[in-house]
């Protein structure tokens, strides 16, 4: 969870250059006519009183920011060039509205969740800057608690448990974003390693056809000195049978520096209730070296209106050789 910020040097990317203009003359393939355009700006607020115990650690009781989704604000702009190309850009910065505080922790960067530039026609889009990596993106789609770090297995088990290494996002980065093609999509994205390393790359699929969805991500991060180096795939489904929803996660985790690896299991399920959801997760981590992890999630979450939601939420975390962590939660989340 923690980004890194390299000293920006000279880079050697022939090929990664090679992608990049082939992609933006695709993008390109318009007239530059300007037209329309507008600046929107939105967010999400989130807070819970919370009582939280680790594996192995105290019981603490608090009022706690983003449990179920990390708070944020950001701005986002698309200006229509003519002819189906327009230009857009997104600056989204986390924050801890339980304080006041900007980031998701001391010392994060402002906008720390979506910052870049870029260009879109019919094709898809690509972007410069800081972006959400497709693995975040394909693991929060697959499972009951979506991008909730508070309490999905899946999201803590790849982003927060020492297993997968690079953050949620990537500096210096080049990302194109697929059109829709008849339920398919995918991605690509590299990070510049800037003196710092070698790159990060990343590449994923997903496919909606019916009740069905799949989905597979890639990634190797291989920036930054004080970043392992790591390679991680998950391969991902769903399968809505209404009122019911389920879920299954497979994933595998190679830490390149230390040579230990990681295989990320999880199962889950939803089932919608009027304006509510039951949520159910399970998620394990079996590391070929080491204790094994085991986390299961129960909440409610219920919808007050189409922008307000109301949840409850208990989780059992269990790390071998360790005292049990239990956690819970009740809050409310806001969007605008």
């Amino acid at each position: 969870m923690h980004p890194h910020h390299p000293t920006a040097r000279a880079l050697r990317l022939p090929l990664t250059c090679r992608l990049i203009a082939a992609a933006a003359l695709a993008l390109c393939g318009a007239s530059g006519v300007m037209a329309q355009s507008s600046v929107s700006m939105y967010g999400l607020l989130d807070l819970s009183v919370s009582s939280i115990k680790a594996p192995g650690a105290a019981e603490v009781k608090t009022l706690e920011n983003g449990q179920m989704s990390t708070s944020y604000f950001g701005f986002k702009g698309v200006e229509d060039l003519g002819g189906g190309l327009s230009a857009q850009f997104a600056l989204d910065a986390f924050m801890r509205n339980d304080t006041g505080a900007i980031g998701r922790f001391n010392g994060d960067a402002y906008f720390a969740r979506n910052s870049w530039v870029g260009l879109a026609n019919r094709y898809g889009s690509l972007a410069l800057g800081r972006n959400t990596t497709s693995l975040f993106v394909n693991t929060l789609v697959f499972n009951a608690f979506g991008d909730s770090f508070g309490f999905s297995p899946s999201i803590r088990h790849y982003f927060t448990s020492g297993t997968t290494t690079g953050d949620t996002g990537w500096n210096d980065s080049v990302k194109f974003n697929s059109a829709n093609f008849g339920g398919l999509s995918f991605t690509g994205h590299v990070a510049a390693g800037e003196g710092s390393g070698g790159k990060n790359t990343g590449l994923s699929a997903m496919v909606f056809t019916g009740n069905l969805g799949l989905g597979a991500a890639w990634q190797q991060v291989k920036k930054g000195a004080a970043v392992d180096d790591t390679t991680t795939w998950q391969a991902s489904g769903s399968y809505d049978f209404k009122p019911v929803k389920v879920y299954a996660q497979y994933g595998k985790v190679d830490n390149d520096t230390t040579k230990k690896n990681y295989t990320i299991s999880g199962i889950g399920g939803d089932l919608t209730l009027g304006q509510g959801k039951v949520l159910l997760q399970w998620g394990k981590i079996s590391p070929d070296i080491g204790a094994n992890r085991t986390t299961g999630s129960v909440g409610y979450d219920y919808f007050l209106s189409k922008r307000t939601d109301i949840y409850a939420a208990y989780m059992s975390d269990k790390v071998s050789g360790l005292s049990s962590g239990t956690s819970y939660s009740g809050g409310i989340r806001h969007r605008f």
